[in-house]
């Protein structure tokens, strides 16, 4: 296993920097991520000699060899001391005592040494690697005191490993990454339609057949027919966990303070588990179906079963049991679930939910586990313990927090990775939009304007990264970092403390340390950065202007109806993505049909619109563009039809449909007309010169 120690004296550098031109009592930015509180004394504590290691306080054995293992990784040659040195020590005390928290330390270093205090092993493990950080390619460390801890308890990161399978080694590179940042969450996605991927001894079928497909990428496997084949098959994709390899998992994370939470999705997602054993699906229905079905006692008996497997496995307080997205289409029509609504007098399909969340919840509860599940778990009414990871928005949160449930902030405009993070025609396929470190970055899951009565039960912050176009292991560590060093600044870092062109600069330097231990990050110093129209306001003929919408109501969708009728004359250009607030989305058979009064006849030199294609999530280019202009408004000349073949791609394009010449006019015409494909048309501006 190879780690990331070669963090240690590139993110030094820079660290070392910043301390020069910072005031002395100012906090500062020194460490990723940025630390409470620094204050800087005068000189520098020379360790090139190595330094003496004294433990002093009560540490498990176990504790003392992780602590010991974090000690030896800071880049300085230690001797193991066994009484208190006078000078070139590494002091660490463990006063459970202090008032830093279960994961604050404070640090101090002088020309006699370095001493470290922490309430908790944990505390004495993060002050590792900050110490790491501050080591110089000189072996000097530079006279300061540092009092430290992180703002939220729950610090993480989901990896899905079900549409496309990562390995136990895959897994472990990513935990050496998350230790030096101080994260302490790693979230599996475990289960789903394209692959389950963990061992189940009740239920072998799920790792010999439900783990398995053809073809390999799930975008093929997803558009194609969606079947599983048995391992063994000739070119069958797929792969999962051993029992013992998740326990390797688990134990090379808590080596490093990280728990991991599995996830096992029900009910919902579960198309993998009902292609294996179709005595779960609901009555009278197709074969693809991909909702268990609550009515039967078949299911619970067992997703408990199951659970008791993975409870045995993953000693993490929570585990993970979906929610999300179940369509709850066949419980309708299903004679089981209507007699289980009848039996349990429930009114609804969230209702019957609902009843399964609430009954794993009790389940799980009764062996000392609690539930943490995505939004859709509050629809039907919130089990009395759950926790929520608010994903769709911050709304489910916000209500979930109201009512006194614990809540991690996930959401999806800033949480949620998979989008790309530079220019979307430089990044590899993904499933579309922009989602750039800056924004990201910019995230704040308790701001001050909450209030303290929500803000108290806002456990943290957790990036997701799904994988459904992430084929390759560099693929994926290209998309996760470096936003995943975003959120665990926010996680750890408070507000204040925060500074993006800091930050920047050290993930930089970062992202350069891993390309040089041979991760695949994104190279962050070559980044293209935004749309460039989108940067500045445009100034032109019809800025400001009235636009009549020609189409019966509902002309655009309400979800992406930016400024609304003011959108296509606002002067604002969109950016690489369609959820911006810039451009607006057009949905329906009739395209878009609109007219700008230009309040008097006006000579036009040209007319034009941008469109954006992304076939993922359904965007696509006009297959015509027809332009008419007007001086009374009833009678309109046409000066262009221009045709476009719409070719499926995918990378995502943009592509201006536009008029040059001269005429006099007061009103434009603007129609463009939606190809074969189903889905949006988006425009964000209409320029007239």
């Amino acid at each position: 296993m190879r780690t990331i120690r070669h963090l240690i004296p590139l993110v030094a550098s820079l660290l070392l920097a910043l301390v020069a031109r910072a005031a002395a009592d100012e906090p500062t930015n020194l460490i990723t991520p940025v630390p409470g509180y620094v204050s800087y004394g005068e000189g520098m504590l020379d360790a090139s000699r190595g330094l003496n290691l004294y433990i002093s306080g009560k540490l498990s054995a176990e504790d003392m060899r992780r602590i010991e293992t974090a000690a030896n990784e800071c880049g300085i040659e230690l001797r193991r001391a066994k009484r208190m040195p006078r000078k070139e020590f590494l002091c660490l005390t463990l006063d459970p005592g202090c008032a830093s928290g279960a994961e604050g330390y404070s640090l101090t270093i002088d020309s006699r040494g370095v001493a470290i205090t922490a309430a908790a092993p944990a505390g004495l493990y993060y002050a590792l690697q900050s110490l790491g950080a501050l080591v110089s390619d000189a072996l000097t460390l530079p006279a300061l005191s540092i009092e430290d801890s992180p703002r939220f308890e729950y610090r993480g990161i989901l990896v899905d490993i079900s549409r496309h399978f990562r390995t136990k080694e895959f897994l472990m590179r990513q935990i050496d990454v998350m230790a030096r940042l101080k994260m302490n969450r790693l979230h599996l996605h475990l289960t789903d339609a394209a692959g389950w991927r963990i061992e189940v001894e009740a239920y072998p079928e799920l790792t010999s057949y439900a783990a398995w497909r053809k073809p390999a990428t799930w975008k093929e496997w997803w558009n194609g027919e969606r079947g599983h084949v048995w391992e063994g098959t000739e070119g069958a994709y797929g792969g999962y966990l051993t029992k013992q390899d998740a326990r390797d998992i688990v134990a090379y994370a808590a080596d490093r303070y990280i728990t991991v939470i599995p996830e096992i999705e029900m009910p919902g997602h579960s198309d993998e588990v009902l292609a294996t054993y179709p005595e779960l699906r609901c009555t009278q229905q197709p074969e693809r179906q991909g909702d268990l079905c609550v009515g039967k006692e078949a299911t619970f008996a067992m997703m408990q079963t199951i659970l008791g497997e993975i409870i045995e496995i993953f000693p993490s307080e929570y585990i993970h049991i979906g929610g999300d997205e179940a369509s709850k289409g066949s419980w309708t029509e299903c004679d089981d679930c209507r007699r289980r609504m009848r039996e349990e007098g429930l009114e609804s399909v969230d209702e019957l939910q609902s009843y399964m969340i609430h009954r794993i919840e009790a389940w799980l509860n009764e062996r000392g586990r609690q539930i943490i599940g995505w939004d859709e778990i509050l629809e039907g009414g919130l089990a009395p313990n759950a926790t929520v990871m608010s994903w769709r928005g911050e709304e489910g949160g916000l209500a979930a927090a109201a009512a006194g449930h614990n809540v991690v902030m996930s959401p999806h405009g800033y949480c949620y990775i998979d989008a790309p993070q530079d220019a979307p025609y430089s990044q590899p396929e993904s499933i579309g939009g922009y989602l750039p470190l800056e924004k990201v970055y910019s995230y704040d899951p308790a701001p001050a304007t909450m209030s303290e009565d929500v803000a108290r039960y806002i456990l943290g912050v957790q990036a997701n990264l799904w994988a459904e176009f992430i084929v390759t292991d560099e693929h994926y560590e290209h998309m996760l970092w470096p936003r995943a060093i975003a959120i665990a600044e926010i996680g750890w870092s408070k507000p204040e403390n925060r500074n993006y062109q800091l930050f920047r600069e050290r993930a930089v330097k970062i992202v350069d340390a891993m390309l040089a231990d041979g991760y695949t990050p994104f190279d962050l110093k070559n980044e293209i950065g935004n749309r460039p129209e989108s940067k500045q306001p445009i100034d032109h003929l019809a800025r400001g202007k009235k636009v009549e919408y020609l189409l019966p109501s509902r002309y655009y969708a309400p979800k992406y109806a930016a400024a609304w009728d003011d959108t296509l004359t606002d002067g604002l250009r969109g950016t690489w993505t369609y959820a911006d607030n810039r451009w607006q989305g057009f949905l329906g058979r009739g395209g878009v049909d609109v007219i700008i009064d230009m309040e008097e006849v006006t000579t036009i030199r040209s007319i034009a619109a941008d469109f954006m294609q992304i076939c993922g999530p359904g965007v696509f280019m006009p297959c015509l563009v027809e332009i008419a202009v007007s001086e009374d408004g009833e009678n309109y000349t046409k000066i262009a039809d221009i045709e476009h073949e719409v070719v499926v791609d995918e990378l995502p394009s943009f592509k201006s449909f536009g008029w040059q010449g001269e005429v006099r006019a007061r009103y434009i015409r603007y129609k463009a007309h939606r190809s074969a494909y189903s889905g949006f048309l988006f425009v964000d501006e209409i320029v007239v010169n």
